[in-house]
């Protein structure tokens, strides 16, 4: 038996789901040698259909409606996901969109987006996302080939030439609006300056850098590395940092930096890898199961279900399952280690899923803790530098 997210928070819940993470598709055209769905401890994706029914989008859009009502949220984000969002065709998506639009109550936003590879989006498919108000997120490991080798097709064959044909299509004037940013999980084989620098050149308006995923019983690459630097993320990040903080211009949004100089100033900030503000993330399978972030797939498998779908259970009933009040508990979720720490409260303990290791569950300190130590206080140092209380 398994000490899982069920058993590590105390307490109700106090936040609504604002994030409905849906499933669209369940497969993918590409097989990213890293990809956390395809190849973690996790099979659930091979039983899932591999396109969500209309009826299931549908009943889908009705419980976004009520949980929308309950709660009175004046906006909420819908994420259209996979696998690979694009395989469904945009009118789809679109009609989807305008389902939940129409089941929200009046004066709630649905800020709509995709999250693809890139490699089936043409200017025909933009402009139809466009059309229904989707924003696009573009997933890119750096904005050269070589950065993107473990981005590739079932055959091996790399994706980075129709994924750079996506950056550029959404790069020009008449297609900003609909690009959110670029998704950039970081390779410790690459060189962290050029990564941020061929990105820029790309033009999106924001990156998000992420950890790949990993725990104490499947360590990420590099960690753990006796011989490596006791931080090899953290001094990636840091010099990614320096890059983006010491620039006579910032012309693009690090989410990860911005959020962790706002927890530093004592401001509320919302992610997954940092703070202590509860999360409000839910996923939608294509079968209309009702699961936890997929990010606690790499656990064990089974590790982000509910038992719950859409088709008998409202959304509040998944506010109520103990995985998931577990991820709102904040400081009741986290060990005496992490709570000792001075960095506790920009930290959070790091990415939920980060902290599992067998046969202790979720209450253990994040698999990457050096490395958020080290790029705390780098960025709490570059403040105090500057000025900033």
């Amino acid at each position: 038996m398994h000490a899982t997210a069920q058993t590590a928070g105390e307490g109700p819940p106090t936040a609504p789901f604002q994030q409905f993470i849906v499933k669209v598709n369940s497969r993918c055209n590409l097989a990213c040698r890293y990809c956390y769905m395809y190849f973690a401890a996790d099979t659930g994706w091979r039983r899932q259909p591999v396109t969500a029914a209309p009826g299931m989008l549908h009943r889908t859009a009705r419980r976004i409606g009520e949980h929308a009502t309950v709660h009175r949220l004046r906006a909420l984000s819908l994420v259209l996901h996979g696998g690979e969002p694009l395989l469904t065709d945009p009118a789809d998506l679109g009609a989807f969109v305008r389902e939940v639009r129409r089941q929200v109550p009046a004066g709630c936003t649905v800020h709509a987006a995709v999250q693809t590879n890139g490699v089936l989006l043409t200017e025909d498919r933009l402009t139809a996302l466009a059309a229904h108000g989707i924003r696009i997120g573009l997933s890119l490991d750096g904005g050269n080939a070589h950065h993107n080798r473990q981005r590739v097709d079932h055959a091996g064959r790399p994706a980075w030439p129709a994924a750079r044909r996506a950056a550029r299509l959404l790069a020009q004037r008449r297609h900003r609006d609909a690009w959110s940013g670029v998704l950039c999980v970081i390779d410790l084989d690459t060189d962290p300056v050029e990564v941020y620098d061929s990105l820029v050149r790309l033009g999106p308006p924001a990156v998000d850098f992420l950890l790949p995923h990993g725990n104490w019983t499947r360590p990420p690459a590099g960690l753990p590395a006796p011989a490596a630097a006791p931080a090899p993320y953290g001094d990636w990040l840091c010099a990614v940092f320096d890059r983006w903080w010491q620039a006579e211009r910032r012309t693009v949004r690090v989410r990860l930096f911005q959020e962790c100089i706002a927890l530093l100033l004592g401001l509320p900030a919302a992610t997954e890898a940092l703070g202590l503000q509860p999360f409000t993330a839910v996923v939608i399978e294509t079968d209309g199961s009702i699961e936890q972030v997929d990010s606690l797939k790499t656990a064990y498998e089974g590790a982000a279900a509910t038992g719950l779908d859409v088709h008998r259970h409202a959304f509040d009933e998944a506010l109520a399952h103990p995985g998931v009040a577990a991820r709102q508990a904040g400081r009741a979720a986290l060990p005496v280690t992490c709570l000792r720490c001075p960095v506790v409260d920009v930290c959070g303990g790091g990415h939920y899923a980060h902290r599992y290791r067998e046969g202790h569950g979720f209450c253990n300190p994040s698999v990457y803790c050096a490395d958020l130590r080290r790029l705390i206080r780098h960025i709490a140092a570059a403040l105090r530098e500057a000025g900033t209380p």
